[in-house]
């Protein structure tokens, strides 16, 4: 059993014992410490808190805790139903909600849920303030409602909609460039609320013809959830079988968007956000933003267009608060994760699919002759597993000085800029593990890189 506390919110398997996976009683101490949290600190006159949720099997039993938590706690809520992370961001503004919760455990596997906790902007909560839930929850430090006040619940499924009808009215989404391109686009849901609006926003964008695998949000993950090259085969033969223009793939709760080339190849999830990023830049010049486990590519691009480029602290809300201070007009994360502030200052797999896609009918181009227009590089991801007497901050120093000579950056933990590539390592806010992220010209050098470096940490 695992529970994990960090910036991404609180995130646990399902069963065992309080405190150690999580429980009901866990999420009904957590929910309410955010709930005092939020009474405590929001600006809103609103007493509503917005809930959704994504398909997993856990889902509906969870909702049924956080829902009636929040109505012990004296809120409003305004139960959206089935939704994606940044459907349910949408919905925290739209409703002019003091907070919202997003149950979902993003890529993980099905045993896995999660609380994501988004402040009255529809924005995840920052570490400090992340913390200050953490520390009422550690300390029961929460009083529920008395019988008169407690909250209500109601019911709005149309936020599926509202979302997608925010992304068509975007400046930058061309409906009609679509609808010329006579496109066939494959779509691979992981069977959760992807399969709802993923296929009705392409539709909404004028696509001729849709091709649906794993779209039944039954939450039986069809494979291993998260969005990368080696659970997709089946996503990559049906491109190559029907002959379709281009694939898409998102994760459970749609906030990453993976691409697959027309023939099966695999776009990769890097250059998500550098394609989206280069027709954003060719239209509105300005700074982008990624995390340090980003490709340089989107440096390369931004730079291209005669503008700026900054790295962030991996974690969305590292992403976002430092896309606020440069006042970016594109962001996101190198895992297919998008930002368009245009929008919503979230990941976004419904504004990557509609931006790519006016891209490509605008370009007269294959998604496979797109990938070429982009600087080549190539990431090789690895892990070391964490056990309860490993010292991370011992293995993270180690690194600093075993490469002491080489441009060491260590706001999030240790990341080795070589000249012809670079090695970061950082513990994960989502798993007991220690990621790390190597990227070289060629597969070959970047793996080398890793490995050498995973080597001398012993």
């Amino acid at each position: 059993m695992s529970l994990i506390k960090s910036i991404s919110g609180i995130r646990g398997t399902i069963g065992g014992a309080p405190g150690q996976g999580l429980t009901p009683l866990d999420v009904v101490k957590f929910t309410a410490a955010y709930a005092t949290f939020i009474r405590a600190t929001t600006t809103k006159k609103s007493n509503t808190i917005v809930v959704g949720r994504d398909a997993r099997l856990s889902g509906a039993m969870v909702r049924d805790l956080v829902v009636g938590t929040l109505c012990g706690m004296g809120f409003d809520v305004c139960d959206i139903g089935l939704a994606s992370t940044p459907t349910t961001e949408v919905a925290v503004t739209a409703e002019n909600a003091c907070g919202g919760l997003i149950l979902t455990a993003s890529h993980n596997p099905l045993q896995w849920n999660a609380l994501k906790l988004l402040n009255e902007r529809g924005e995840f909560l920052s570490d400090a303030e992340g913390k200050q839930v953490l520390a009422i929850a550690d300390n029961d430090d929460f009083s529920f409602a008395e019988v008169t006040d407690l909250g209500h619940v109601y019911t709005n499924t149309t936020y599926n909609r509202h979302h997608i009808d925010s992304v068509l009215a975007l400046d930058l989404v061309d409906v009609e460039a679509i609808k010329a391109a006579n496109l066939t686009v494959a779509v691979d849901a992981v069977n959760s609320v992807g399969g709802v609006v993923i296929p009705q926003l392409l539709r909404a964008l004028g696509v001729s013809k849709v091709i649906e695998l794993n779209c039944e949000p039954t939450g039986h993950f069809a494979h291993t959830p998260e969005p990368i090259p080696e659970n997709l085969t089946d996503i990559s033969a049906l491109v190559k079988e029907t002959g379709a223009d281009v694939g898409f793939v998102v994760d459970p709760d749609v906030d990453r968007l993976a691409i697959v080339c027309d023939g099966g190849a695999m776009f990769g999830e890097e250059y998500t956000l550098v394609a989206v990023a280069d027709y954003v830049l060719r239209h509105t010049p300005g700074a982008t933003v990624s995390n340090l486990s980003s490709s340089r590519a989107l440096r390369d691009v931004t730079e291209a267009h005669g503008c700026s480029y900054t790295a962030a602290a991996v974690g969305e809300v590292n992403v976002t608060t430092e896309m606020r201070r440069t006042g970016a007009v594109i962001g996101g994360e190198g895992n297919g994760g998008v930002i368009y502030p245009a929008l919503h200052y979230g990941r976004d797999a419904l504004v990557g699919v509609a931006l790519f896609l006016t891209l490509l009918a605008k370009s007269g181009k294959k998604v496979s002759e797109l990938r070429k227009d982009y600087p080549a590089y190539e990431i090789y991801k690895t892990k070391i597993s964490l056990s309860p007497e490993m010292d991370v901050d011992a293995i993270l120093n180690s690194a600093k000085e075993k490469f002491a000579g080489e441009r060491i950056t260590d706001i999030d933990g240790v990341k080795i800029d070589f000249e012809d590539s670079w090695v970061h390592l950082r513990k994960s806010n989502t798993e007991p593990i220690i990621r790390i992220y190597a990227e070289a010209h060629t597969l070959e050098l970047a793996k080398s890189q890793a490995d050498r470096v995973a080597e001398l940490l012993g």
